[in-house]
């Protein structure tokens, strides 16, 4: 029987009964388009870290206040000096290491904006004129905090562009005095719109210098230190001479954290990719089903056809030629299912994308191809045990139960 022919049966087989071919097509489908979500979903939010810290700015090295300790506990830690906070000092000191591009320091608290007869909580970060271009902050409006303003008398802010929309609306806010909690401070600029860092999105946040934050909070603690390597190859060895700095200026006690963004992002990046695996296996669990649905039906359609498979035999169909036929037409609805399902897969993918255009849910081309694969074997491997009972069967006794 020519190749043509065996497809030509198989297609007409396997459409001669189309409420029983469209609910198999339907399973294998939705096997396939698990697969093909899932995946977006887990490549999706490991493309969103990546995009999340890649916003921050790059060769990023960040100090913590506080040793993370991996040792497990030790009573010789219950006794001791208590270790130090991170100061403006320690900051300033950082400048000297070769390798540093860019210090800034951060202080961080929530307070309350008041103008316009306006009241609004919000996030109030305090920095230097460092930390628009370490983070690659845009301005929409105005300028960023200046370097000749650093002190605790500046009366310089600069807001996000939700707050200036909430309280200004369309009016420009530049020059415009506002109270945040017992001060009064004169808005130099507005950020561009849309900016995020780390989670945290830029738009309702206000930006003071460090020593007016300090003085604001009663504080003269830092939240972090980042600072910016010249060059990528160099992030290590920064990381290294700040690490000993500051240790030396903390009389010999290693008491903060160092970290770099591409240690944080390999960190990420294995975690989800283990994600996005163990989700596609899941998925891949219901395309075994979806299998096992197949060689069902396909025995089913053997017993069905008997008194045709004897009839074919008697005019000189050989085994194999009937083998052929069965392992045909299971193939041929894996793989329409299989077309299905990507297609619903790039359609849901799509419909989330809309929901959350911030979220990168594209389907990975390994995970397309692999549940296009997943299903073509499945449609193989479970069309054998059909194909070979029907290869088998006698064609007199086949002929008889007509």
């Amino acid at each position: 029987m020519k190749i043509s022919d065996t497809f030509r049966f198989a297609a007409k087989a396997a459409t001669a009964t189309p409420l029983r071919t469209s609910l198999l097509v339907l399973a294998m489908s939705i096997g396939v388009a698990s697969v093909v979500i899932l995946t977006a979903l887990g490549d999706g939010a490991r493309r969103y870290v990546v995009d999340e810290f890649s916003a921050i700015g790059t060769n990023l090295v960040i100090v913590l206040p506080g040793r993370s300790e991996t040792r497990g506990f030790n009573p010789a830690n219950l006794v001791g000096s208590t270790p130090r906070d991170l100061t403006i000092d320690d900051a300033e000191s950082l400048l000297k290491l070769s390798g540093v591009a860019r210090v800034a320091p951060l202080v961080v608290a929530t307070s309350e904006i008041n103008a316009k007869g306006k009241l609004r909580e919000t996030m109030l970060v305090g920095t230097n004129s460092e930390y628009i271009n370490i983070c690659q902050l845009k301005m929409g409006l105005g300028r960023f905090l200046s370097k000749t303003e650093a002190g605790a008398g500046s009366t310089e802010v600069v807001i996000g562009a939700v707050i200036r929309k909430e309280i200004f609306g369309a009016e420009n806010p530049l020059g415009k005095t506002v109270r945040i909690g017992d001060r009064r401070l004169r808005i130099v600029g507005v950020l561009a719109q849309g900016g995020r860092g780390m989670g945290m999105t830029t738009d309702e946040l206000m930006i003071v210098s460090t020593a007016t934050a300090q003085s604001m909070l009663n504080t003269n603690t830092l939240f972090r230190i980042m600072i910016e390597a010249r060059s990528r190859e160099q992030i290590e060895e920064v990381k290294s001479r700040v690490l000993k700095a500051i240790t030396q200026r903390h009389d010999g006690e290693e008491d903060i954290t160092v970290i770099t963004q591409d240690a944080i992002l390999q960190t990420f990046d294995k975690i989800l990719n283990v994600l996005t695996m163990g989700v596609a296996g899941i998925a891949g669990i219901s395309l075994a089903v979806a299998g096992i649905l197949v060689m069902n039906v396909m025995l089913v359609s053997v017993t069905q056809r008997t008194s045709e498979i004897g009839l074919m035999k008697a005019i000189g169909a050989t085994s194999a030629a009937i083998r052929q036929l069965f392992l045909v037409e299971a193939v041929l609805l894996s793989l329409s299912g299989a077309v299905v399902g990507i297609g619903l897969g790039y359609l849901g993918a799509g419909v989330l994308r809309q929901l959350y255009p911030t979220f990168p849910a594209y389907p990975p081309a390994w995970a397309v191809i692999a549940g296009f694969g997943t299903a073509l074997i499945s449609g193989i491997v479970f069309g054998v045990m059909p194909a070979r009972r029907a290869a088998q069967l006698d064609p007199i006794q086949a002929l008889s139960k007509r």
